[in-house]
């Protein structure tokens, strides 16, 4: 049986929960709670060393890194071809084209400009360091206009072609990780980013609500403390 170890604050998690569930692939859920670093203690470090989410164990074989699990998984459980196309290697190419990309491109980015605004300040009780902040911001920025200049470009419907991907998933819940700390305007601000962002959400449905309710959960908790 697939035991799935993730949080749903964690961007990566989110996106291979939403490819379990909209592919309808049974697993064992195995929640970790990263804000209280379950993910350093001994019964989690038993199941992997590098103390990260998410991970896989399925029958006894242990996997991490969310790219591994999601290629796994669609060969594995032989999903529909578009998620991460066998048939096809100019189209598995592009899928992998975009991800690795997307590991010091999108991830770093948005993860970065999380960081700044909404982790360190909680963790250091200290106060945002804005130039930092602005610093990141214009990663994001050049970011989300390599997605649309490149990976978008001549309308293409996803990032890889006229089909969702992998790839979409990986990237769109870096994305959304912004909404938790009002930054979501730096793609919403990009109508080529925006209905992108709007058509992955509709093919996903309520699965992609599901996983991210508790980012908008974080979102709402800093607006009030913002408004006191």
């Amino acid at each position: 049986m697939l035991h799935f170890y993730y949080d749903l604050m964690s961007q990566p998690s989110r996106a291979v929960y939403i490819f379990l569930k909209i592919n309808n692939i049974s697993f064992v859920a195995k929640p970790v709670a990263l804000r209280n670093d379950e993910h350093y203690t001994d019964w989690f470090r038993k199941i992997t060393p590098l103390c990260q989410v998410p991970v896989i164990d399925d029958d006894g074989f242990i996997l991490t890194e969310s790219v591994a699990i999601l290629k796994y998984l669609a060969i594995k459980y032989n999903v529909s071809d578009h998620w991460y196309p066998r048939s096809d290697l100019n189209a598995q190419a592009r899928v992998d084209e975009s991800m690795n990309w997307h590991h010091l491109n999108t991830r770093y980015s948005c993860t970065s400009l999380f960081r700044e605004l909404i982790r360190l300040p909680i963790l250091n009780k200290a106060p945002i360091q804005w130039h930092l902040v602005e610093n990141e911001r214009n990663q994001v920025r050049k970011a989300v206009s390599s997605l649309a200049s490149f990976f978008l470009k001549d309308n293409k419907t996803f990032l890889c072609g006229n089909e969702i991907s992998v790839a979409d998933l990986l990237c769109v819940c870096e994305l959304m990780q912004l909404v938790t700390c009002w930054e979501e305007d730096l793609y919403e601000s990009n109508p080529v980013i925006k209905d992108w962002v709007h058509r992955v959400r509709d093919r996903t449905d309520l699965v992609f609500q599901e996983s991210h309710h508790i980012a908008y959960r974080v979102r709402s908790k800093f607006s009030k403390q913002n408004k006191l």
